[in-house]
C-alpha cells in the first residue's frame, strides 16, 4: 500500500496552490464586505495563474503529474475566477435573489468552460508536446481584470450604477462558452496585462485611499 499522501508534490504547482488560497481569502474579505481586499486577492490569483504554466514548463514530468497539473489548474481557476467574482457581485447585490441566480449561472458557465478545456488540453498534449498558442473561449482569467476596473470606475464615481456588474458577468458567461479563437499572450501581451494591474493597484491606492476601503 502507498504510503505517500494522494498528490504530487513539487514546485510546479506552488504558484497554483498560491493562487487558490489567494482567492479562498477573496472570498472570506467579500463575506465580511471588504471589498478592496478581495478584488486584491483576485488579482493576485491572477497573477499567480499568468505565470504558473511557465513554472511548470521548468521541469520534465510524468504523463500523471502533467494531468494532475491541468485538473488541478482548473479547480484552483473555478475558485478564483467563478467563485469569487460571483459571491463578489452578489454580496456588492444585498444579496438580491436575481443577481444571485445571474452568479450562478456565471458559475456554471465557468465550469463548463474549465472541464471543456481539461478535455482538449489532454487530448492536445497526446498529440503534441508544443506549447499552447491559442485558447477556445474566453479565458475564465479575464475577470481578474474587468472585475476590478470596474469596480474602480463605480466607487469612484458619486453616482454607482450596479448593473454593470451582472451585465459584465452575463457578458462573461457567454464569452467563456463561444466556440471563438483567442490567442494566447505572449511576453509583451503579458507585460501589458501586469501593468494594467498596477495601474488598477495604483488606482485603489491612490483615487480612493485605503481610509474609505
Amino acid at each position: 500500500m502507498n504510503k505517500k499522501p494522494l498528490g504530487y508534490y513539487d514546485y510546479t504547482v506552488i504558484l497554483t496552490y498560491c493562487g487558490a488560497l489567494s482567492a479562498f481569502c477573496g472570498i472570506l474579505w467579500v463575506v465580511g464586505q471588504s471589498y478592496w481586499e478581495a478584488l486584491f486577492c483576485l488579482m493576485l490569483s491572477g497573477i499567480c495563474d499568468m505565470f504558473d504554466g511557465a513554472v511548470a514548463s521548468t521541469k520534465v514530468r510524468t504523463v500523471n503529474e502533467k494531468r494532475f497539473g491541468i485538473q488541478i489548474d482548473s479547480m484552483s481557476d473555478l475558485i478564483s475566477f467563478g467563485i469569487l467574482p460571483a459571491v463578489f457581485v452578489y454580496m456588492l447585490s444585498d444579496k438580491n435573489a436575481l443577481i444571485g441566480i445571474i452568479c450562478a449561472v456565471f458559475v456554471l458557465c465557468a465550469l463548463i468552460r474549465l472541464s471543456y478545456f481539461n478535455v482538449l488540453e489532454e487530448e492536445r498534449q497526446h498529440q503534441t508536446t508544443e506549447s499552447r498558442k491559442s485558447y477556445l473561449g474566453l479565458p475564465v482569467t479575464t475577470i481578474a481584470i474587468l472585475l476590478p476596473l470596474f469596480y474602480l470606475f463605480y466607487d469612484y464615481r458619486q453616482r454607482r450604477i450596479f448593473i454593470c456588474f451582472p451585465i459584465l458577468l452575463i457578458l462573461m458567461g457567454v464569452g467563456f462558452l463561444l466556440p471563438i479563437k483567442i490567442r494566447k499572450p505572449n511576453f509583451p501581451g503579458k507585460l501589458c496585462l501586469i501593468l494594467l494591474g498596477l495601474f488598477e493597484a495604483l488606482g485603489m491606492i491612490l483615487f480612493i485611499g485605503w481610509g474609505s476601503v
